[in-house]
């Protein structure tokens, strides 16, 4: 199978067809386009109309307005009146759910104008349906029908149309014949891709979203592939995980969807869903894409060597193979090191940042479901650490030690070929940078070969490379094409000023690695020009941890399924969301999907253990799985009632005591 991007060792930017959505031109070499999506009632038109001008001045290029129905696809040109007679010219989405008839009043509007696969035309009612090939062309026919209308009009009126399949929304007909696959999602576009191509139409955008970013990834990567194969090229892609939260959980799982893929070139629009005000989403969306503007042109990866083949598996989740040494590598979860070695004196109280709390009156440790496996230090602490914690030590400072069961040397490349110098006859932590200064390949090949029979050796890569992520995956092929199994750490620092632009570096340069099943371990630090700023070890351990989950490779909390709220919301979203968060955070590894209407319903939540869905003003569903548990709700004692059924189904704990 081809690659999915133009280069997965360099940064090269897809080549994709260029569609006009009003006056701004997506795709090509094209700037990668910023938007969000409006959250008020379509129908108070001064109010979409001041929040679009939050939007736009925050930074928006395209915003997006929900259009459920006839009467908010026509107050749809009342919003554009009045931007319009305010000096803003920003293109206008239409966001289409199950109406036709909307799609095709707003394309007469609107300068583009978003289908969903899944209930354009097809019902969702969760029925599993067998069709014959015979049959399932006749579906196929029955869609061109109804859509075809819609791509009439788009094409004479130089409307922009997205394609943009959900995960959560999958149609019956394509669950019964591709299931709840990246696959199926793929399929469910080029459906209505070959259609709108059948009438010469192309100013077409698409998307693959998922909550998940995992399939996410593999969606969009395989809609690449199956687009080149089938047609020679590629039209512009939207990147967005959808209902990915609020706050941190809902920033480190988009930069990790949209990250990985910017990472390849892929991508020429960007929305990231946040359960905040849509303005709020803007800054997430220009740090995102900040380090991708002038890439191309850029030659700091000029001595990554180049590679003809990806020795693993881009479009399907497969952990690389490694050993197994101490609690690292093989079928373990990824750790957690805590960087703590600027700190020149450590006490109990220090250890709370990263999950650990001392009870002085019982000398006991409280351990937290987020607590660091190895904390690196500058010498040996002078207090009896948690059993379950781990030093790591610089060579100089670990032959001081005088516990060499706990303690880990971390030696540098000329210390670990240096066979004069002791070393743990446990595990060794050796730094590995990735080919950020011309290197000698047959030095490299002997680091390699030694670490390769080597079974106490832990690989620790880093790259100062300004894409870091191509480098260090260019040297998990060298890894895996010579068969070295050792597990490896990802190691990344951050010198952004904010802690946003940290969590997004963070997000993107390990996420992009662990999605592939590349990574045993991570390892972040903060790296100020000013030293007196202290380094906030609680946030780092946090997002380690919320970088993992999102990235499903280790499961250590709640995870919430939040959509980011629009005109067809039936409650307030952030603050239930709060609410419900408040009673449920720690349900390690239970999914709690947070919907605010029918349409963003069971659905888009595929992924939820439970849901919590508006189903009308006031009244609230829940589910479990995708079974409707509970109708109609009052919202005034839902969120009780949700506690109740996550403790029918044997999914609750009580809050402990020392939380």
């Amino acid at each position: 199978m081809q690659l999915y991007c133009a280069s997965a060792t360099s940064y090269k930017r897809l080549p994709t067809r260029v569609v006009r959505v009003g006056d701004i031109l997506i795709g090509g070499d094209n700037p990668i386009r910023v938007q969000t999506m409006t959250t008020t009632d379509t129908m108070d038109t001064l109010a979409t109309v001041e929040q679009c001008i939050r939007c736009i001045e925050a930074g928006a290029e395209l915003v997006r307005i929900t259009a459920p129905s006839k009467k908010e696809a026509e107050n749809l040109q009342l919003i554009k009146d009045e931007l319009r007679k305010r000096g803003y010219a920003t293109p206008l989405v239409a966001d289409i759910h199950f109406t036709p008839n909307a799609a095709e009043i707003a394309a007469r509007i609107v300068e583009k104008v978003r289908v969903n696969p899944g209930n354009y035309v097809d019902k969702k009612k969760f029925e599993q349906i067998e069709y014959s090939d015979e049959e399932y062309a006749e579906e196929i026919e029955r869609i061109r029908e109804r859509f075809t209308p819609l791509v009439l009009i788009c094409k004479e009126h130089g409307t922009a149309m997205r394609i943009g399949t959900n995960h959560g929304s999958l149609s019956d007909r394509i669950m019964s014949r591709y299931g709840d696959t990246a696959i199926g999602m793929v399929e469910s576009a080029m459906e209505f891709l070959r259609i709108a191509r059948s009438e010469d139409f192309h100013n077409i955008v698409l998307s693959m979203k998922s909550s998940n970013p995992q399939v996410m990834v593999q969606a969009y990567r395989l809609l690449i592939h199956h687009m080149m194969s089938e047609f020679g090229e590629c039209y512009p892609l939207h990147l967005g995980v959808t209902e990915a939260g609020d706050g941190e959980d809902g920033r480190i799982k988009s930069a990790i969807g949209i990250g990985t893929l910017l990472e390849d070139g892929i991508g020429d629009t960007v929305r990231v869903s946040l359960t905040e005000d849509p303005e709020f989403e803007i800054p997430v969306c220009k740090q995102l894409i900040e380090r991708y503007k002038k890439s191309e042109n850029n030659t700091f990866l000029n001595n990554v060597p180049p590679i003809d083949k990806i020795p693993f598996d881009c479009f399907n989740y497969k952990r690389r193979k490694t050993i197994s040494i101490g609690n690292i590598g093989s079928d373990q979860v990824p750790v957690v090191i805590a960087d703590f070695h600027k700190n020149t004196i450590l006490n109990q109280s220090h250890l709370e940042s990263i999950g650990y709390s001392y009870n002085e009156q019982t000398d006991k440790w409280n351990i937290g479901d987020t607590a660091a496996d190895y904390i690196f230090l500058n010498k040996e602490p002078s207090f009896e650490l948690p059993g379950t914690l781990k030093v790591i030590l610089s060579h100089s400072s670990w032959t001081k030690s005088a516990n060499n069961e706990v303690c880990f040397p971390l030696l540098n490349e000329s210390e670990y070929m240096n066979d004069s110098l002791q070393k743990s006859h446990i595990l060794n932590f050796v730094m590995v940078d990735c080919y950020s200064e011309k290197r000698d390949q047959e030095l490299l090949n002997n680091l390699l070969g030694k670490i390769k029979n080597d079974p106490t050796s832990v690989i620790c890569l880093s790259s100062t490379n300004k894409n870091a992520v191509q480098s260090l995956r260019r040297m998990y092929c060298e890894l895996i094409n010579q068969n070295i199994n050792n597990p490896v750490i990802h190691i990344c620092d951050s010198s952004f000023s904010s802690k946003d632009e940290s969590l997004i570096h963070y997000a993107v340069e390990a996420g992009a690695l662990l999605i592939d099943g590349l990574g045993d371990g991570v390892c972040f630090g903060f790296h100020y020009a000013d030293t007196s700023v202290a380094t906030p070890n609680d946030f780092i351990n946090s997002v380690a941890f919320g970088i993992l989950q999102a990235a499903r490779t280790r499961i250590s909390k709640t995870e919430y399924i939040s959509c980011p709220s629009c005109g067809r919301t039936l409650f307030d979203l952030q603050e239930t969301t709060a609410k419900i968060r408040a009673v449920t955070s720690h349900l390690k590894g239970v999914k709690i999907a947070v919907m605010g209407c029918i349409v963003n319903g069971p659905g888009e939540m595929a992924d939820a253990d439970f849901g919590y869905v508006g189903s009308g003003v006031g009244k609230i569903t829940l589910y479990k799985g995708k079974e409707v548990v509970k109708r109609n709700v009052n919202s005034e004692v839902a969120v009780e009632e949700l506690v109740n059924l996550l403790k029918e189904n044997n999914a609750w704990v009580e809050v402990p005591e020392n939380r």
